[in-house]
């Protein structure tokens, strides 16, 4: 977090706000959000309809039939991801892939004709804010907290959250701290 948290406050040094123009220039910030959404898509399964019977690796999928991609499975497949477990945003530092769907092994906005609609708006929706709260406030465990007790495992559901609520002690950062 540290990292990221300097390049929003370098970027926005005397700013009393962050605005909404402004994040277009948070490069580091914007592989964050891919690499968190690399491994918690906002859904995890994406429901389809074939429509034509097909193979795949030897079974025959009919005609009509309704199967779900598996979007959260992607994005820690260890054939397209090193390390795919590690949270690691520099992975996308020098890479083309993007939200857009054309890369069919990061599709947490789904892909084709039926790529979500509300895309831009759910980025948006992150990144503004995000860059606000890291601006504006610095950061901590609650007392006798250290990272690893962190528990991030996922509930069950068509959105994708988290089983237990992550608590952190907010400071309110000054420029002149």
């Amino acid at each position: 977090m540290a990292k990221v948290q300097a390049e929003v406050r370098e970027a926005f040094k005397g700013k009393k706000r962050v605005e909404e123009s402004d994040v277009q220039a948070l490069k580091y910030l914007k592989l964050v959000i891919k690499e968190t959404f690399r491994l918690h898509p906002p859904i995890p399964l994406l429901p389809r309809a074939c429509r034509d019977e097909c193979k795949v690796h030897g079974y025959t999928i009919p005609l009509k039939s309704k199967v779900m991609v598996n979007i959260w499975a992607m994005g820690r497949d260890p054939e397209y991801w090193h390390q795919p477990e590690t949270f690691q945003p520099e992975r996308f530092e020098n890479s083309s892939i993007e939200f857009l769907g054309n890369n069919f092994e990061y599709i947490p906005f789904g892909a084709g004709r039926r790529i979500c609609p509300g895309m831009n708006f759910g980025l948006a929706n992150v990144e503004l804010p995000l860059a606000q709260l890291l601006y504006h406030f610095d950061w901590k465990m609650p007392k006798g907290m250290s990272p690893d007790d962190i528990d991030m495992t996922e509930a069950e559901g068509i959105a994708v959250s988290r089983r237990n609520g992550l608590f952190l002690v907010p400071t309110i950062y000054s420029a002149s701290n």
